[in-house]
């Protein structure tokens, strides 16, 4: 299955074959390489943001999951968070979340939301 799998994306890097990696993938690959294989945060980062830019990945968000496994790592913020940052950013649009130590990391503050909340806007 390795040697598969090795073929297959040794494939994809070159843009011999073309694949999409969903951000819930991605999400997953984080939760196993640093929880069950424990290998570094910034180790497993540069290698999935290695793969995102393969030349036969077709992801249209490629380049935001990229700058959100860079937030992931260099900011300690969960990747989930990191994601929705980046992603409501390139909307042009705010996040409302009640975590206000998600804001301070971001550094994407706005004053708080009615009822306590915190926005994070772009």
């Amino acid at each position: 299955m390795y040697r598969e799998a090795n073929t297959f994306f040794e494939a994809v890097r070159v843009g011999e074959r073309h694949a999409v990696l969903l951000e819930s993938v991605v999400a997953e690959c984080v939760y196993v390489l640093t929880k069950f294989y424990t290998v570094p945060r910034a180790e497993a980062v540069a290698q999935l943001q290695a793969i995102l830019r393969y030349r036969g990945i077709r992801n249209a968000d490629a380049d935001q999951l990229v700058e959100a496994l860079g937030l992931y790592a260099e900011r300690n913020v969960d990747l989930v968070d990191a994601i929705l940052s980046v992603k409501a950013a390139a909307a042009h649009a705010e996040v409302f979340s009640f975590d206000r130590d998600l804001h301070r990391k971001l550094k994407r503050h706005v004053p708080p939301a009615p009822g306590g909340g915190c926005t994070t806007g772009a």
